[in-house]
């Protein structure tokens, strides 16, 4: 096309063409590797800067949630410890009590002062309840006088001196039923009057 006819179109209002975009190259070849162009920059700016990868949390617990299913576990664990523990000393009391008891049953072989013969009904509170020994006059007065007692060994009420119930009461002090004290107040116990044959709280 020569000047004057270009000269002429523009005159008539025609704009001359767009020119090409610099460096289409690298833009082809991007192309052709499969990379997407980066995206144009400013003069003077600093690329974006590229933060490490880190994997984005899960919706598995935080912190929080494991320090509290730590401390559950660990307060689960002394629980059941002091469950064990607490187990085993009830099992060594029941063997040391089977122990104490039959120690006082050796010891209580052919000493019971118990007389077949005896009427009288002593009665005394034992383990929160009234139980009742069979004694002789002689035997009463000297049961409340503190020179005998009574020992309860496998549910019977065994009548024996002051001495050997010291020896019980040794071994196994829950053994002893009855121990007079004669120098204690008549009201503490109100049965050592042999009219009381009959306890009080009896219901006929």
């Amino acid at each position: 096309m020569s000047d004057t006819l270009r000269d002429q179109l523009l005159g008539l209002g025609f704009k001359p063409a767009p020119k090409p975009a610099r460096d289409p190259k690298p833009a082809r070849e991007q192309a052709r590797s499969g990379q997407a162009p980066s995206p144009s920059r400013k003069p003077g700016q600093k690329p974006p800067h590229k933060s490490p990868h880190r994997p984005a949390r899960g919706p598995g617990r935080g912190r929080d949630d494991i320090d509290l299913a730590k401390a559950y576990a660990i307060r689960a664990q002394k629980d059941k410890d002091e469950r064990i523990e607490a187990e085993r000393l009830k099992q060594e009391e029941a063997r040391l009590r089977r122990e104490a008891r039959a120690k006082v049953a050796d010891l209580l072989k052919d000493k019971a002062l118990n007389d077949e013969a005896a009427e009288i009904a002593r009665h005394f509170e034992y383990g929160g309840k009234i139980k009742r020994v069979y004694v002789t006059p002689e035997q009463l007065r000297a049961l409340n006088g503190g020179e005998l007692g009574v020992v309860q060994l496998n549910g019977r009420y065994l009548l024996v001196t002051a001495a050997v119930l010291a020896e019980a009461e040794a071994l196994f002090a829950p053994a002893v039923a009855l121990k007079v004290d004669p120098d204690a107040p008549a009201g503490d116990d109100p049965y050592a009057d042999p009219k009381y044959q009959v306890p009080d709280d009896l219901v006929w």
